[in-house]
């Protein structure tokens, strides 16, 4: 096991430890060739530009609170976790499905926890790993002992399936993970440190309107429909990530060699190339769903660590790099310390 005697936090009371986690997507599948019969586009150029095979696309009566129920169902299932005690409950969620109240709400409805603050977090893709950035600083602090952070969207509620330049990206689903006080004497700190920050001057790249018709002084379209300037957004990740990255290894003491998996955020297999590229991590060492699930937005990275988790692929003590970024625009990196899982025999 490596040794990493390093903390997120100078002020940290207690350590908290991710215990469990979750995923589900929807059973229906919407591949290239079904899009070719809907906009005009084609197999060869979606998978040349974005890297996205097939998405999964929720049922018309399922929307996101079902999507994380079902996530939190599969974590309590596989680890054996018990959700009464849950006090802190955090879902990252750009397409709730109420203004109010939270989806999150709905989550603790359904479980029947006793005792749990809930809320939803409003960071689009980066909405995941600033859940868990305050999660952790809560059970650090003492105020929280025991909290579930999910990542969930159901972005083709809300995706334009005229638009060709958009509806080949998006699809549904959720992934959700327990984080615990770690009272243990025998293991370092699982975050070892955080890096965030936001340029709303590029909010008009990436939005759905609501109420206002105007952002930043500009007009902005009004249809409720996800709208993109994949062009800008792509600038703004290949020149925010390897200086976030930098951030945290700078904070750790870290080189990129030392980084096991990198988890970025799956908006398109040329940003996570470019990146990669950039920073000199290899392809192979990188974990993402953006082939078969396309851009989940906040669920892409639970997504990419529950699977991995459960095909064995991340091994105690792997240094593991999560980085997320989106409308906002904003941006936020975690470095942990991989703790290994105990699901039910």
């Amino acid at each position: 096991m490596k040794s990493h005697p390093f903390s997120s936090s100078p002020a940290m009371l207690y350590r908290s430890r991710i215990t469990a986690i979750g995923s589900y997507v929807p059973e229906r599948r919407l591949t290239n060739a079904d899009l070719e019969r809907m906009v005009e586009t084609n197999d060869e150029w979606i998978v040349q530009r974005t890297g996205i095979r097939e998405r999964r696309i929720s049922a018309p009566e399922e929307y996101t609170s079902h999507l994380c129920i079902r996530a939190v169902q599969q974590l309590a299932d596989r680890y054996g976790a018990v959700l009464d005690d849950v006090d802190l409950l955090i879902v990252g969620t750009s397409t709730p499905d109420f203004a109010f109240p939270a989806t999150a709400c709905q989550v603790q409805a359904h479980f029947g926890m006793k005792r749990t603050t809930s809320f939803d977090l409003s960071a689009a893709c980066a909405g995941f790993v600033y859940g868990l950035h305050l999660a952790d600083g809560m059970i650090a602090s003492g105020l929280h002992r025991k909290a579930l952070v999910i990542g969930a969207d159901a972005l083709s509620k809300i995706t334009d399936y005229t638009d060709r330049t958009t509806c080949i990206l998006f699809g549904d689903g959720a992934g959700a993970v327990l984080l615990e006080r770690d009272d243990s004497d025998d293991s370092g700190p699982q975050f070892l440190a955080y890096t965030g920050g936001t340029d709303g001057s590029g909010g008009p790249h990436i939005y759905r309107s609501l109420l206002a018709d105007h952002m930043n002084g500009s007009p902005v379209n009004t249809s409720g429909k996800l709208v993109q300037n994949g062009r800008e957004v792509y600038k703004f990740a290949v020149q925010t990530i390897p200086k976030g990255v930098n951030d945290l290894l700078s904070q750790t003491g870290l080189s990129t060699d030392a980084i096991d998996w990198f988890v970025p955020h799956s908006a398109n297999l040329r940003i996570i190339d470019s990146v990669c590229e950039k920073m000199g991590i290899p392809l192979e060492r990188t974990l993402h769903t953006i082939e078969k699930y396309g851009n989940t937005s906040a669920a892409t990275i639970p997504l990419a660590l529950e699977e991995a988790a459960r095909e064995e692929k991340l091994k105690d003590g792997d240094t593991v790099l999560l980085f997320g970024f989106g409308g906002g625009l904003v941006y936020g990196g975690l470095l942990l310390s991989w703790k290994a899982l105990s699901p039910k025999a």
